[in-house]
């Protein structure tokens, strides 16, 4: 397909339309594409048209000097932000279900699910900030807006978690008062009071998530010759940073709240936010900005109503003109460039149908650009790669919850050290920091000489190594579990369930944190670069909203399971224990990590498949020759 632009022919043709002399009326053959020439044509956004890969200031006007702006240096104060937000969200990920169990006196499974409910909320409504950044606001002014909603609930945890009022009585009630259950259980209002700034944190993380990594890439020069490489190491630096803040979480926050109790914990995560959002804002003259393009759920609902309308229009009629499209080497999308036809989801096709009937000035809603219908069609392929990580996400999840049940049972000695059970989640950090820090001196030389691939793996190759490290990791958790609960029956300590085993240690656990590690540096940080490189111009929030959505779905799904598990595999009326009874050595997690094994073991080959069919976006797109003939008339970049 030549870049240069096929106009439409000044006498219609009574013939079907072809592209280079080939007839287009069998069904599998590639469709001509006829750019109509119609400068006035009625654009839904409003907003003329623009080039996809021209960065702006806050603004909105060009930037005159791009090597003032952009590269490592603005990177860092957006990795400052993701920092914190993670710091945040894994401090009360690992730190609420204990104070849900042993401050407002909720059963250990309610208050798993209840967390379990806002890690997914915090996840799902991404989407809702991906939309917000991508259509109106820009990623900075997202991020901006829902860090300070963010604070605002920190800030909320902080006060239920400092004065009494908020919390019930904790007179005469010990350890055996827990287990039995007849500790004051917290009062309506005052769990209402929890879960509402629980949520409200949960939903500041819906603006944060999904654009802090698109942003940070944003600062990269997509006309530099390193930009690939600068892009690959982006991302790993971006979940180096998240890593950190996990870090932090499971073991100063966890030293703060044993020293200083609750109020003190929670609160140095509201103080670390609050010097991340001025971390931020002190960056501003330093950033990037990419235009929103108008909302994208309008334009996908455009291509879906136009392609409804003209679904019984063939492809080769005398009534047809072409696929329509804009003239020029500019996209109607601002924000965006444009992007070749493709023969995927020829149905879709019939959106950009530009038919006689349409007239000169057809509506939005009856002819799209296939700029536009193509941004559906990539939306669409994209969904199996991180529809296929929820199942990781799901295991991630219950690791943070079993496991430290695991944890209270068994020896957290190091030497004279007693660590905290919460403190064990931070383990998996540790082998994330170190793959992270060995990826390319040890990984990518030797994957390099296997797959000749110049970053050692392809991004969806690298999912697949994280997916496969996730079997192993559950596979063995079940190996351990069944070991350790027959240890705990042999030496008395059935009932026992909250007394740790002197003689066998948590550090067994190690094996399958250190792999669930491994799996989620391949996994996660593969699958961010994957879905920001293939998402179209003005929709890359959208595209990173995706892994955070696989994220929440994998949240809302471990609740389900856990549910669905306890009242399957348990009967009160019979006295049988489920599968996940609070008494963990009288319920049977082996099983149930068993079941994980299974499901994951048939996600990788679902995985498989998906990969095996995907193709990669050409390099090529409309307007390559300009960006690279202004590239010489351009400030180097620091990139």
């Amino acid at each position: 397909m030549s870049s240069s632009e096929i106009k439409s022919p000044e006498v219609l043709p009574e013939t079907p339309a072809t592209h280079d002399g080939v007839s287009n009326s069998t069904h599998g053959k590639k469709l001509g594409i006829y750019f109509l020439e119609s400068d006035n044509r009625r654009m839904a956004f409003g907003r003329g048209y623009a080039v996809g890969a021209t960065p702006v200031n806050i603004r909105g006007k060009p930037i005159p000097d791009l090597a003032k702006t952009g590269g490592w240096i603005a990177a860092l104060f957006i990795f400052g932000n993701e920092m914190a937000e993670r710091m945040a969200y894994f401090g009360l990920s690992v730190n609420m279900v204990a104070f849900m169990f042993y401050i407002m006196h909720r059963p250990f499974a309610s208050s798993s699910n209840a967390v379990n409910n806002f890690l997914g909320i915090s996840q799902v409504s991404s989407v809702l900030g991906g939309f917000l950044a991508d259509a109106y606001l820009g990623r900075y002014w997202t991020i901006a807006i829902f860090a300070t909603i963010y604070l605002a609930g920190l800030t909320g945890i902080t006060l239920c978690a400092s004065m009494n009022i908020f919390m019930p009585s904790q007179d005469q009630c010990d350890q055996l008062s827990l287990l039995l259950g007849t500790c004051e259980p917290a009062k309506s209002w005052q769990m209402l009071y929890l879960t509402t700034v629980l949520y409200v944190t949960g939903f500041g993380a819906a603006g944060i998530r999904p654009c802090v990594s698109s942003f940070g890439a944003d600062q990269f020069d997509e006309r530099s010759e390193n930009y690939k490489s600068h892009l690959d190491r982006f991302f790993n630096f971006f979940y180096l940073s998240v890593t950190t803040g996990a870090i932090v979480a499971f073991t100063l926050v966890v030293y703060i709240q044993m020293k200083h109790g609750w109020g003190s914990a929670f609160g140095s995560l509201a103080i670390a936010m609050g010097m991340s959002n001025m971390l931020f804002f002190v960056g501003t003259p330093l950033y990037r900005h990419r235009l929103p393009g108008g909302s994208p759920l309008t334009r996908v609902a455009q291509v879906l109503v136009a392609a409804f309308q003209k679904r019984k229009a063939p492809f080769s009629s005398s009534e047809l003109i072409g696929l329509y499209e804009v003239p020029g080497k500019r996209s109607a999308i601002k924000g965006s460039g444009k992007i070749e036809h493709t023969d995927d989801f020829r149905c879709l096709d019939k959106a950009a149908l530009q038919l006689k009937e349409d007239g000169v000035d057809p509506s939005p809603w009856r002819l799209c650009t296939v700029t536009q219908v193509e941004e559906v069609k990539i939306l669409i392929k994209l969904v199996p790669v991180p529809a296929c990580t929820i199942l990781l996400n799901l295991i991630l999840t219950e690791y943070l919850t079993l496991s430290v049940q695991q944890a209270y049972t068994l020896n957290t000695h190091l030497g004279h050290l007693k660590l905290p059970v919460t403190c064990m989640p931070v383990f998996p950090g540790l082998s994330i920091f170190l793959v992270l820090s060995l990826y390319y001196s040890v990984f990518v030389p030797i994957s390099r000489r296997i797959t000749s691939h110049p970053r050692g793996a392809s991004q969806l190759q690298r999912v697949g190594i994280g997916l496969a490290f996730s079997i192993f990791s559950v596979a063995w958790a079940a190996i351990f579990e069944r070991y350790r609960r027959k240890y705990a029956i042999e030496h008395g300590y059935e009932v026992n369930f909250l007394t740790p085993m002197p003689n066998l240690s948590a550090y067994w656990l190690l094996i399958q944190y250190c792999l669930i590690g491994i799996a989620e540096v391949f996994c996660v940080v593969g699958l961010l670069e994957f879905l920001y490189e293939e998402a179209p111009d003005a929709m890359k929030s959208i595209g990173s909203a995706y892994a955070a959505l696989a994220g929440g779905i994998g949240c809302f799904a471990a609740s389900i399971l856990n549910s669905t598990v306890q009242s399957v595999t348990g009967n009160p009326g019979k006295r049988q224990q489920s599968w996940l009874s609070q008494n963990i050595n009288t319920g049977r997690f082996e099983y149930f990590y068993c079941l994980l094994t299974v499901l994951s073991v048939i996600n990788f080959c679902a995985f498989l498949y998906s990969a095996r069919r995907y193709k990669y976006r050409a390099e090529h797109k409309f307007g390559i020759q300009e960006v690279v003939t202004s590239k010489q008339n351009t400030p180097t970049s620091r990139t």
